[in-house]
C-alpha cells in the first residue's frame, strides 16, 4: 500500500474511533482488551499517537520521549483527539523516507505510517466492539496488517511460550493474501507463498487480522489440519 492510502485509513479510522468512544462511556468495559475500560483505550491510542508523533516531528534518533500525563475524564477524549489530529498534520507532511527511530529494523518514517494506520484500525474495532457495533476492517487494510504482523510481531513471542510445532498456512479469502509461517533453527521464516502446512488458517482478512491480535478466537476462522499447530500458532506472538 501506498503512503497516501495509509494516511487516508489513518484519518478515517481515527474519525469513527471516536464516532465509537461517543456511542458509549467511559467507564464501559472493553471486551476484546481484557481488564481495559474505555478510558484506558482513549488513552492507550492518544498516548500512542502522542509518542509516535513526537519521534516523526522531531525526527528522533532515540525513544527519548516522556510520557504525558494522563488526563481526567473531563478531559481524556478531547486531549487524545488533540494527539491524532498532531499525527496525521505530522505524517501528512513528512516525507516517508525520513529517518527515524523506531522498533524495527525499517528505521524511517514511513514505518510509522504504516504502523499507525494499522494500529487505530485494531483499536477502532475495540472501541466499536465496546460499543456493541464493531465493523469489518476494510480487506485491503486488513490483509496488509497480517503481512505487517507476520513479518514484524511473529518473531516476538510471549514470555513462556514454546515451539509452534509445525508450519501455517494463512489464507485470506476475501482478498489476495497469503503467507506460509515456519520456524527454523535462525528464528521464523514467512514468505507470501500458496504452500501446505501442518495447519492452515483461512477467513476473511478481516477475521485473520483480529484472531492474530486475538480479538477473535480461532472459531471464527476455518482450522484446516493440525488444531494444535494453529492455536499454539495464534497464542505464540507478545501482543506488550
Amino acid at each position: 500500500m501506498e503512503s497516501s492510502r495509509y494516511l487516508d485509513a489513518l484519518s478515517e479510522e481515527s474519525g469513527a474511533f471516536f464516532d465509537a468512544v461517543a456511542m458509549t462511556t467511559l467507564d464501559a468495559p472493553v471486551p476484546s482488551c481484557p481488564d481495559w475500560t474505555v478510558d484506558d483505550l482513549v488513552y492507550h491510542l492518544g498516548e500512542v499517537h502522542y509518542f509516535w508523533g513526537e519521534v516523526a516531528a522531531r525526527h528522533l534518533a532515540e525513544p527519548d520521549v516522556p510520557g504525558p500525563v494522563r488526563p481526567g475524564a473531563d478531559r481524556i477524549v478531547g486531549w487524545a483527539l488533540e494527539q491524532a489530529a498532531a499525527l496525521q498534520r505530522v505524517l501528512g507532511q513528512a516525507d516517508p523516507a525520513t529517518p527515524v527511530w523506531t522498533w524495527s529494523t525499517q528505521n524511517d518514517i514511513a514505518f510509522i505510517i504504516r504502523r499507525m494506520a494499522q494500529e487505530t484500525a485494531v483499536h477502532r474495532w475495540d472501541a466499536q466492539r465496546a460499543a456493541g457495533v464493531p465493523e469489518p476492517i476494510e480487506a485491503e487494510l486488513a490483509s496488509d496488517g497480517i503481512d505487517e504482523f507476520l513479518t514484524l510481531f511473529f518473531a516476538h513471542p510471549k514470555m513462556g511460550s514454546g515451539s509452534v510445532g509445525g508450519s501455517v498456512h494463512v489464507h485470506a479469502t476475501d482478498t489476495p493474501g497469503e503467507w506460509l509461517v515456519e520456524e527454523t533453527d535462525d528464528g521464523v521464516r514467512v514468505t507470501a507463498q500458496h504452500a501446505k502446512g501442518d495447519a492452515a488458517l483461512r477467513g476473511t482478512a478481516n477475521d485473520l487480522l483480529l484472531a492474530l491480535w486475538r480479538r477473535v478466537g480461532p472459531d471464527a476462522l476455518e482450522v484446516i489440519g493440525d488444531r494444535d499447530v494453529a492455536e499454539r500458532f495464534l497464542s505464540r506472538t507478545s501482543l506488550d
